[in-house]
């Protein structure tokens, strides 16, 4: 429907956030790659559209389950870390990983990358409607996506 026409007038929006978050996303715990698939499992889409002042881009992040495996295997497959989160923060990466072999993560590890992951999202939900109002473009993407 007219979500997705709204979404794919926005790109040049997308690109320059994507570029000014990298920031972020190196100070997570996530990789580039691993940021790539949270963004492929996102989506989103603007509440509240025909109320200016309560309407706001918001990131559905219901499928990020689906992507958490493919995660896993790319933080096994390179265990001395390919991009952020580096800094050995001693809570996740292989220590997270012994925790949850033991049985003493129960699952946590995976909801604290979900939670984390959700709220990179929608940080990033955030600055992508910062850019589109300061583009002076938020008005008119909003109407769109009211339809």
């Amino acid at each position: 429907m007219s979500d997705n026409d709204w979404t794919d007038r926005i790109a040049g929006e997308r690109m320059q956030v994507d570029q000014q978050f990298n920031d972020r996303v190196q100070a997570s715990s996530f990789s580039s790659q691993q940021w790539g698939l949270v963004m492929t499992a996102t989506e989103f889409r603007i509440e509240n559209p025909g109320d200016p002042e309560q309407a706001r881009i918001v990131a559905d992040t219901s499928k990020l389950g689906s992507v958490m495996p493919e995660m896993d295997r790319i933080e096994n497959q390179s265990p001395m870390g390919g991009g952020g989160g580096s800094g050995g923060s001693g809570g996740g990466g292989l220590f997270s990983g012994v925790k949850d072999a033991l049985g003493l993560g129960g699952g946590g590890g995976s909801d604290e990358r979900t939670d984390e992951a959700e709220q990179l999202a929608q940080e990033y939900a955030q600055q992508l409607q910062e850019k589109l109002e300061s583009n002076g473009r938020w008005d008119a993407i909003r109407k769109q996506a009211q339809g």
